[in-house]
């Protein structure tokens, strides 16, 4: 898994003084040789093919956002000279479908490929995808939750970026483990809690953020940063951790925090996996909470 379960003593206020919760993070989905539980979902924004590689082998469930579609299937129409749409075939493509181009939507269909249109307008393509998720989650019967992996929505238009923050921000009450990644970052949000982040400093780097998004303000102490803070407030009004730096001799990064923010690392640029492993890896790959895998 990405993430570890938190540990059981949970948080709680009262008269006395709070008892945090102690969740161990490591970020996993970026090596497709571990065993893992993750959904991805691709969004309308652009990734490399090395990212998307990672990501996309090691997860067991795949749905596009409705023009997520055409940035999947145009990254890879033509790749080093080949034409690899056929190894990341995705299970899902779902939204209002109002971006997805006519040709990308006839190739995916004659793959099979699951394609739900929703009108709903007050859900975005995102929220739908992992409704879908949820869906195909209790049709599998299967009690733990995939972790959610969203490639792109930390990008492009400001209102779009807005949502992925405010979504998560929501979405941390039911699902303890959703992060966000691109080609320059990943991020997740930290709960009100304890945190031991194990950091892979050949993928992370240097830089890291803290960032109190969604809350009035929270006091924060560090370990493991260039910068650290000890029973620090932060808040729009007044401190922001941004551009701070991990230290390549410290291995773990500790946070704890008084309410939600969000954490961010620098992704270092990613090297291309071998052809032979990548084309083994699509091919061994199981689907999941697909139908067939359900029944």
């Amino acid at each position: 898994m990405a993430a570890a379960a938190a540990a059981a003593s949970g948080s709680g206020s009262g008269s006395g003084s709070t008892a945090y919760s102690l969740t161990p993070w490591e970020v996993s989905f970026l090596d497709p040789l571990r065993v893992h539980r993750n959904a991805l979902i691709v969004l309308n924004q652009p990734f490399s093919f090395p990212l998307l590689d990672r990501v996309w082998h090691a997860s067991r469930w795949h749905a596009c956002a409705d023009g997520g579609a055409n940035r999947l299937h145009d990254l890879l129409l033509s790749h080093d000279g080949r034409d690899k749409r056929h190894l990341f075939t995705p299970d899902l493509i779902k939204g209002d479908l109002d971006s997805i181009r006519d040709d990308v939507r006839a190739y995916y269909s004659s793959r099979g490929v699951r394609i739900v249109r929703d009108d709903d307008q007050n859900a975005t393509d995102l929220m739908k995808c992992v409704a879908a998720l949820i869906e195909d989650e209790k049709a599998e019967r299967h009690v733990e939750q995939n972790t959610i992996v969203i490639l792109g929505g930390l990008g492009g238009r400001l209102d779009q970026t807005v949502h992925t923050l405010s979504f998560l921000h929501k979405l941390r009450r039911t699902r303890k483990h959703t992060f966000v990644i691109t080609d320059e970052n990943v991020a997740w949000i930290l709960d009100a809690g304890e945190h031991r982040i194990a950091i892979d400093h050949t993928l992370f780097g240097p830089t890291c953020g803290l960032l109190p998004l969604g809350i009035d303000s929270t006091i924060l102490t560090t370990t493991g940063l260039r910068w650290n803070l000890t029973d620090h407030p932060s808040s729009f009004d007044g401190l922001v951790s941004t551009s701070n730096h991990l230290v390549p001799e410290e291995p773990v990064v500790s946070v704890k925090t008084t309410r939600p923010i969000w954490w961010t690392m620098e992704l270092r640029p990613l090297a291309p996996r071998s052809r032979q492993a990548g084309e083994e890896a699509s091919g061994e790959r199981a689907g999941c909470c697909s139908p067939t895998a359900a029944a």
